[in-house]
């Protein structure tokens, strides 16, 4: 009799390449994938006791070809969802609500300059916009803005334009989203309204950073400066601009394969490998202190 712990790696690995061969953004990339995991497969390379063992060997090599850090096989303890997605979604839920939404810290500093610290994700608009915009509501009154995205690891686009929509004037034009599904382009706008105040495109407006900040995060940060609206103070974000989904494999295991690839509409680039880079470098744990010190020298000079 099968134990719980023991693992089949050859469906586990069938089923990834099958979902890399059909959705990876990158179709060329996608085959050399495929080759590389059944020759592994066929080496005796997955041959491991569990799901635990088997999700980083896997994940190692999804990104030997092109270090695409959204290319990943994780494990969950706890058994996921064999629905699309449902596996993040549920981990996401309790994040969310241990992080009062994804925004555990505003907080006013000397002189005027509030503290936005968005944590750890960028969560589904349906249900941080509330949150979200409370925090960015209270910290419209202040002088000058620190968005701490230094401990966010990404999350939803759409929310990404939200937050971005309370540091802008204008309804503007944020970035580009090019899907494998269909050949499709989609273009991510600021909004025209905001639930509550914004703080504007004029103020003094700092983004921190740090090599943890991935993903949706890094497009918050890439945006704004970009945009020219705000100054990136800390370290190279982790080089992630290729949104995934992640599709349950085994019990314990999601394939997450990135389906689409950003295009800022300034740059005509992303931060893809390279990470954002930022106009202030230095350590993640000074980034705070240094962006303080620079909307004082700004707000008084």
């Amino acid at each position: 009799m099968t134990t719980p712990t023991t693992l089949q790696p050859a469906p586990v690995i069938d089923e990834t390449v099958r979902l890399l061969t059909e959705h990876y953004i990158f179709p060329e990339t996608a085959e050399q994938l495929a080759g590389l995991l059944r020759r592994r497969l066929a080496e005796g390379a997955y041959d491991v006791g569990g799901a635990e063992e088997l999700a980083p060997l896997v994940t190692a090599d999804l990104q030997s070809v092109n270090g695409d850090r959204h290319l990943r096989l994780k494990h969950h303890v706890d058994p996921v969802p064999p629905k699309r997605g449902a596996a993040t979604l549920d981990a996401m839920r309790r994040d969310f609500d241990t992080s009062l939404g994804g925004a555990p810290r505003v907080e006013l500093l000397d002189g005027g300059v509030a503290v936005l610290e968005l944590a750890p994700m960028l969560f589904p608009l349906e249900w941080a916009a509330e949150p979200l915009s409370a925090a960015l509501t209270l910290a419209s009154r202040a002088r000058a803005l620190i968005v701490d995205l230094r401990a966010n690891r990404g999350g939803d686009p759409d929310t990404v334009a939200f937050v971005c929509s309370y540091l802008l004037d204008e309804r503007t034009h944020l970035n580009s989203m090019y899907w494998r599904d269909g050949e499709r382009s989609e273009q991510s706008w600021s909004l025209p309204h905001v639930p509550g105040a914004r703080f504007g495109g004029s103020k003094p407006l700092y983004v921190l950073s740090s090599d943890t900040t991935f993903s949706a995060a890094e497009e918050l940060a890439y945006d704004l400066q970009q945009l020219g609206r705000a100054v990136v103070v800390g370290e190279p974000s982790r080089g992630g601009a290729h949104p995934c989904q992640g599709w349950t494999v085994h019990p314990h295991l999601e394939a997450t394969v990135p389906v689409g690839r950003a295009v800022n509409p300034v740059s005509g680039a992303n931060w893809e490998g390279t990470g954002v880079q930022p106009d202030v470098p230095c350590g993640a744990a000074d980034s705070l202190d240094q962006a303080h010190a620079l909307a004082l020298a700004r707000l008084t000079g």
